[in-house]
């Protein structure tokens, strides 16, 4: 919608040809079912996300000596960190270590976020990792402690919003995906959606905000409508009968690297992973392109998303993907685009009040100036429209759903 980049990638597809196959998801279960997860390291150290750097770094060394033991005499001259990125929810940093052989070890450490749990089930991530590591998916788990983790280091760069529209791109991201979706991952299959907006909801009806703007802003909110708007999206939603699977639940670009030499794509950052339905994980996905500017102009348009749609269904043989299964998914990923809009709308309001983070998250800017409350209002009135016409629905002349 605004994209119109299907048509494009589709006359490259038929130039190039689709390339060589990618395994079959059977194979990628199997290696999942019999790969044995290695006990993994535990600290129960803390490092505070808020202190300067300066005093984060001996922290840091500290916490990697106790995690590896083969580290603990190595001099701090041996350690070198820097930031790789400061989140809106966590800080990582990059770990390289001179050992005692001459030989460079490099890491990452993940800081978790102040309060990050109230929109995190971390049981369920770590409980997911070690068998996404062993899956071959992300970076591998290399240690646990008090507030974050320790994965190994991907040597590739940081997609951007406008690179998850490029169609060779988009073409590794769905078959990626396929083979994500193939996972047996332990613990319950019940999917999470549903029960994860409902917390959400609760905890941000109770926000009490101390400044005046904020809480006027937040108190425009009719939580009552919205409640019953999610009911109906629910019910509307159960009737797809989605295949479930595990999913990311974060397919955002800052989550997606890619080796440009290797031509290797990697989904990292686990931690909204869950049992979910298929069409959602795909719905959020291209809820991203819009990037953290919500320029939902740059959803992808129906031959944009036909296009990922065939990748990811047949990726072996794209263009024999059948008709019917490409409507179904087609319907079942913009249905379920609504819930990702009131998922991370509700996300927004909490990390409103509990953040330290400066990130405006309220007051979401867009191109419209839109904050997190009229994203809920806007959900409401993507869903009005589906509703009434499964089709298009314009908000200030721009076509959001």
């Amino acid at each position: 919608m605004g994209a119109g980049n299907g048509r494009n990638c589709d006359a490259l597809a038929a130039m190039e040809g689709e390339g060589r196959a990618v395994r079959d998801g059977a194979e990628v279960e199997d290696r999942e079912k019999g790969a044995a997860v290695p006990p993994i390291p535990s600290s129960d150290l803390t490092v505070d996300i808020s202190l300067p750097f300066d005093q984060k770094k001996p922290r840091i060394i500290d916490l990697c000596k106790d995690l590896f033991k083969k580290w603990s005499s190595l001099d701090e001259s041996s350690f070198s960190i820097e930031t790789i990125s400061g989140g809106i929810t966590n800080l990582l940093l990059k770990v390289s270590v001179r050992e005692e052989s001459g030989d460079d070890a490099i890491l990452t450490v993940r800081l978790y976020g102040p309060n990050t749990d109230l929109v995190i089930d971390r049981k369920r991530e770590l409980q997911a990792l070690p068998h996404l590591s062993a899956a071959g998916f992300g970076a591998e788990l290399l240690g646990i402690f008090g507030n974050g983790m320790v994965q190994s280091f991907i040597d590739a760069r940081t997609l951007s919003s406008s690179d998850m529209g490029d169609c060779k791109i988009a073409k590794k991201i769905a078959r990626h995906l396929h083979k994500f979706h193939q996972l047996a991952i332990p613990g319950s299959r019940e999917p999470q959606l549903w029960n994860d907006i409902f917390k959400f909801l609760n905890e941000a009806m109770t926000i009490k905000f101390d400044d005046s703007g904020k809480q006027a802003r937040y108190e425009s909110i009719s939580f009552q409508e919205i409640q019953a708007e999610i009911n109906e999206l629910k019910d509307l939603s159960d009737l797809l009968n989605a295949p479930v699977v595990f999913a990311h639940n974060d397919l955002l670009s800052g989550n997606l690297m890619l080796n440009d030499k290797e031509g290797k794509l990697h989904f990292i950052d686990f931690e909204y992973g869950s049992y979910s339905y298929r069409g959602y994980d795909i719905a959020n996905h291209f809820n991203e392109y819009a990037g953290l500017d919500c320029d939902y102009s740059l959803y992808p348009d129906k031959d944009a998303q036909y296009h990922f749609f065939k990748n990811y269904l047949e990726p072996e043989k794209p263009h024999e993907a059948p008709d019917k299964d490409l409507e179904a998914i087609f319907v079942e990923t913009n249905t379920y685009r609504l819930a990702s809009h009131i998922y991370w709308a509700l996300w927004a309001l909490i990390q409103a009040k509990v953040s330290p983070i400066d990130f405006d998250y309220l007051c979401i800017r867009s191109n419209d100036g839109e904050h997190a409350a009229h994203l809920l209002q806007i959900h409401i009135i993507c869903l009005n429209g589906y509703r009434t016409s499964h089709n298009r629905v314009s908000i200030d002349n721009q076509t959001i759903c």
